[in-house]
């Protein structure tokens, strides 16, 4: 048994020993290739959730699409990929959909890869646990949202690991997907009520007809552990239904056995951090309140996101989106581009230089206008860094993906600011940026749709 870590002096005193533990990330395709290296089958257990609320589907995405050829390179005979539940045809909430994605991605390659989806886990290290856990234990009153009357089928960890390692045992599961829940369905308030009964605790819940996921996101990372970039995606994931609606893992492993009540006596028991005096946690909320301000109200990067879908192809829009800058300038606004150009030269910054290669013909490391290409996936993704003058770090970067019946246009502008200058060039130049970037995206997908119509 091996397992890869970004952080292998972390991940080893949760190990068992003799299990083999190397760095690596599955963002780097080199540290891939030695873990993966004469192994025969690999879980996969990712999710870049905790890293922000922004980009997290991004970041999955370029995960699940080097993992998948890392391991058609090494040889691995299965990929078992744990995903979440929720139905296709409904209205999937990003981090669900970002789930279902990922399996879409692994499958790409040739390697046969098992899912098995899941709902809410009850166990130590879940963060949709640790939110239940540490809302009722903190609030002997809850303000409560519609979100929480959704129907769920929570599971125990140790029936996650029962089905994974009988899906690895079982040649015929090759290739499937497999949904997986607990045998009972409720809801998260009941799940609240009955984590209370279980701890001995009175809780008075109060429903409200409107508070957003957003609102609700900054309320939990306020009261608990979790934080708001962690919260939101699970609270958006909480509104729609994840139920287990093919039970073809119960006929072929055998249903879950773990009741609720005795899930969360395991996970009680498992837990590593010490129990909390009653309250005490209120001493801790000023400086919990100060940390959760400056994390929303001075976050390290700020960005400009523009999302855009299309009926357009692929590979059409990728010509389009990258056809920016150099001798074509860009989309829309180029005077203004050009304008920025010569105040960057003006100022000491390298300027345009408009006599170099197209977006399109870029490789790592060559200079575009007064950006640098810092990473280039070919048909995907480019992702460009800023030579010019500014006070902060700034990039562009423009991907293209497809999803079931529509091609995504994802551009992102990003910067992070040095210091009060740094902060007042983004706040005072943000209406111009929001403006152009904005009609770039749109003019990116227009000129798709125009080609392939001449």
């Amino acid at each position: 048994m091996r397992c890869m870590s970004r952080n292998p002096d972390r991940a080893g005193p949760r190990l068992p020993s003799g299990v083999e533990i190397v760095p690596g990330d599955v963002h780097d395709a080199a540290s891939l290739a030695t873990a993966l290296n004469g192994m025969e089958a690999a879980f996969y257990l990712v999710h870049s959730m905790e890293s922000g609320e922004f980009d997290f589907e991004e970041r999955d995405r370029d995960a699940a699409r080097q993992f998948a050829s890392a391991a058609d390179r090494a040889g691995i005979m299965r990929i078992f990929f744990l995903g979440g539940l929720g139905d296709e045809a409904s209205q999937l909430s990003a981090h669900l959909r970002s789930r279902q994605e990922v399996g879409v991605l692994l499958r790409s390659g040739s390697t046969p890869v098992t899912e098995l989806r899941a709902g809410l886990i009850i166990g130590p290290g879940s963060a949709s646990y640790v939110m239940l856990q540490q809302l009722v234990e903190r609030l002997p009153v809850m303000i409560t949202p519609r979100w929480v009357d959704t129907q769920t089928q929570p599971i125990a960890i140790a029936d996650v690991i029962r089905y994974l390692v009988a899906a690895l045992n079982d040649s015929s599961a090759e290739d499937a997907t497999f949904e997986i829940g607990g045998p009972e369905v409720m809801t998260y308030r009941s799940m609240m009520m009955r984590y209370a009964r279980a701890r001995g605790l009175r809780r008075i819940m109060l429903p409200v007809p409107v508070l957003t996921p957003r609102l609700s996101s900054y309320w939990v990372d306020v009261i608990t552990d979790v934080s708001a970039s962690l919260a939101r995606p699970l609270i958006e994931g909480l509104r729609s239904e994840m139920i287990v609606r093919n039970d073809s893992a119960a006929r072929q492993f055998g249903t879950a056995a773990t009741g609720f009540e005795e899930a969360l006596a395991v996970a009680e028991k498992a837990r590593v951090s010490r129990r909390e005096a009653p309250l005490v946690w209120l001493v801790r909320l000023p400086r919990h309140l100060s940390e959760f301000a400056n994390r929303r109200f001075l976050p390290p990067v700020l960005s400009d996101e523009q999302v855009r879908r299309s009926q357009v192809d692929a590979a059409e829009l990728w010509r389009s989106a990258v056809e920016i800058g150099g001798r074509r300038g860009y989309p829309t606004m180029d005077p203004l581009w050009q304008l920025r150009g010569w105040l960057d030269r003006f100022l000491g910054g390298p300027g345009l230089n408009r006599s170099g290669p197209t977006a399109s013909d870029v490789r790592v490391g060559d200079r575009l206008d007064f950006w640098e290409v810092v990473e280039l996936e070919p048909g995907h993704r480019l992702r460009m860094r800023a030579l010019m003058k500014v006070p902060g770090e700034a990039e562009l970067e423009i991907a293209v993906h497809q999803e079931e019946g529509a091609t995504i246009l994802v551009q992102k502008a990003r910067f992070t600011p040095r210091g009060i200058a740094g902060r007042l060039y983004w706040w005072s130049l943000y209406p111009v940026h929001a403006l152009i970037f904005s009609r770039m995206a749109r003019r990116i997908v227009e000129r798709a749709k125009n080609r392939r119509q001449s």
